[in-house]
């Protein structure tokens, strides 16, 4: 499993000792029915949430070739929207790192954040790019339509004129299209992808390193770990430097969004959890249901009750968390610490009930 995490950090695939008809062959430790519980997860979470993305992403592309074509203050608040409304969605499908999702690295093609501004700002003067280099995984994306709608200039009015007056207007208005045919194209074909596989990964129930579960908790895990609380909240934080980096957040340009995109994250995660339906409040089979079954209620209601806290404490926070880093960066150190917290009970204690072993090294000092 390949993953990485931005620039500042580098996890390679750990494997444990195990010979080749260790990992052929399930083994088996536990009764609990790890099919009924991947069907729900694909049914009733992933692809729901998959297919609310594709419509929110459709709107987007829509809203953008809108406002290309007739750029009024209108379009603009019309295409703001439509792709905050899909900012909150991509929350709920980040974590899923999924055959074509993982293949194409489909996260790092829609949110790398911090944006690398010289690299969007090169391309625009230039005209010349290509958004399936990896040297431009920081310079497309949800980050750069929140420097093209938000930050390429201190007003609305100024903003406008970058796509009406400004002489090379034609070049930003063809890169907002060019990053969202890049963006449509890439979620067509994960959605397309995971639909065609579903069956594949409801039916791969072995515990080996190659299990759907295996994979989709080290997954989950991960983007928990370095998307969530490292993410959005050490790093900006400083937890990993020597000083705050309150540019690093996301959501940097709108500037009061970060708290609210970390909501949806935590929520999605807690959902994914608690085997919750994508948008309902109907449950199903779940990882939590998995260590109730292994006696292990402590675990998955520590878990529950740490998502609870963490939720709260973020709550506490600025909309903006720049703001709220350069006002009081301790309140944001106490969300990452209430995360940090639900971390250790996924990554050891959750992990070790399983019967499951991490399959990526920390990088990060944590």
């Amino acid at each position: 499993m390949f993953k990485n995490f931005s620039l500042l950090f580098v996890s390679i695939i750990s494997l444990s000792a195990c010979s080749s008809s260790e990992e052929t062959t399930a083994i088996v430790t536990d009764s609990f029915d790890r099919g009924v519980m991947l069907v729900n997860i694909a049914d009733n979470i992933i692809i729901p949430a998959y297919e609310d993305f594709s419509v929110k992403m459709n709107t987007l592309k829509t809203a953008g070739e809108t406002f290309t074509t007739v750029t009024t203050q209108t379009n603009l608040e019309a295409l703001r929207a439509s792709w905050f409304s899909a900012y909150k969605t991509w929350q709920h499908i980040e974590m899923f790192n999924i055959g074509k999702a993982e293949e194409v690295q489909f996260t790092f093609y829609m949110n790398i954040y911090p944006l690398t501004v010289k690299d969007v700002e090169d391309n625009i003067m230039n005209g010349n790019y290509d958004l399936n280099s990896v040297n431009n995984q920081d310079a497309q994306g949800f980050p750069a339509l929140d420097y093209l709608l938000y930050g390429v200039a201190s007003t609305d009015m100024a903003i406008l004129e970058k796509y009406t007056t400004a002489s090379n207007k034609d070049n930003y208005k063809k890169y907002i299209t060019a990053v969202l045919n890049q963006m449509n194209d890439l979620t067509t074909q994960v959605i397309l992808d995971f639909k065609a596989q579903k069956n594949t990964f409801v039916t791969n129930t072995s515990n080996t390193l190659t299990g759907s579960v295996n994979e989709l908790i080290n997954d989950y895990i991960f983007h928990f770990e370095k998307r969530v609380r490292a993410g959005k909240f050490g790093i900006p934080a400083g937890i990993f430097s020597s000083g705050s980096l309150p540019e690093k957040v996301e959501g940097f340009y709108k500037n009061d969004i970060s708290k609210e995109l970390s909501l949806e994250a935590l929520t999605a995660v807690k959902n994914l959890f608690e085997g919750k339906y994508y948008n309902s409040s109907t449950t199903g089979a779940s990882f939590k249901d998995y260590l109730i079954k292994l006696d292990r209620a402590d675990i998955a209601t520590g878990i529950s009750n740490q998502f609870k806290v963490a939720e709260s404490e973020i709550n506490k926070l600025n909309n903006s968390f720049s703001i709220q880093i350069n006002f009081d960066n301790t309140a944001m150190t106490k969300s990452y610490d209430e995360l940090q917290k639900a971390v250790v009970l996924l990554k050891v204690d959750m992990l070790q009930a399983f019967n499951i072993s991490v399959d990526y090294v920390d990088a990060d000092g944590d």
